[in-house]
């Protein structure tokens, strides 16, 4: 029976992460952390408010799930982006490494490049780059284009800019590369459960593969 450590329940892909675990007959435990209280009536579910800059120590794990992300915009400024889609996912690999986990699973974004000059793709370069130097078993890298998904129901606010790219996406699908066609949330969030589980080593699923 499987134990999970999970960060990042509360986005689009976690949301559907969440959901498939809760329901996944192998996993015993699915033990999130959070800034804020979140759901708990589920006999497999513990949700622990945490401050991420000084996690406590947690109980035995065997995998870790990081879907931890904002945007500049949300976060007010490039460095409280940074504090949470690196430092805060990084501080949670690292603490799931400590309590004995030996797999991981990350949802990063395509175009992802610790070189890149675009800021946001350099962080999730970074990012990446940080979990897999850890010593994990195995690391698994998901990296979707745009994501598509309820997020109404989500209470997050409406992104003009993702709906256009939606409608154009569309329009065009015939031209796009797969890997950057928008995907729905599910699919990446099915992708990186069916690999992780089994993961050795480091890979990188790109979003047409998903």
């Amino acid at each position: 029976m499987r134990r999970i450590l999970f960060a990042g329940a509360t986005g689009l892909v976690g949301r559907e992460i969440l959901r498939v675990l809760l329901a996944d007959d192998t996993v015993d435990r699915v033990h999130v952390l959070a800034r804020r209280p979140g759901p708990g009536a589920h006999p497999k579910l513990v949700w622990q408010v945490v401050d991420f800059a000084a996690l406590p120590a947690l109980p035995a794990m065997d995998e870790v799930y990081l879907a931890l992300g904002t945007t500049i915009k949300a976060a007010g400024s490039q460095t409280a982006f940074r504090a949470v889609d690196l430092d805060a996912n990084l501080a949670v690999a690292r603490a799931a490494l400590r309590a004995g986990a030996r797999r991981l699973g990350l949802v990063s974004a395509m175009g992802a490049d610790s070189r890149s000059r675009v800021f946001y793709n350099r962080v999730k370069g970074e990012l990446e780059a940080a979990v897999a130097a850890l010593g994990f078993d195995g690391v698994v890298i998901a990296r979707p284009a745009l994501l598509l998904g309820d997020r109404d129901a989500l209470g997050q606010a409406k992104r003009p800019g993702e709906r256009i790219g939606a409608l154009l996406a569309g329009l065009l699908r015939p031209i796009i590369p797969a890997d950057y066609r928008p995907i729905q949330a599910c699919a990446v969030a099915r992708a990186l459960l069916a690999q992780v589980p089994r993961a050795r080593g480091n890979s990188v699923m790109r979003s047409g593969a998903m």
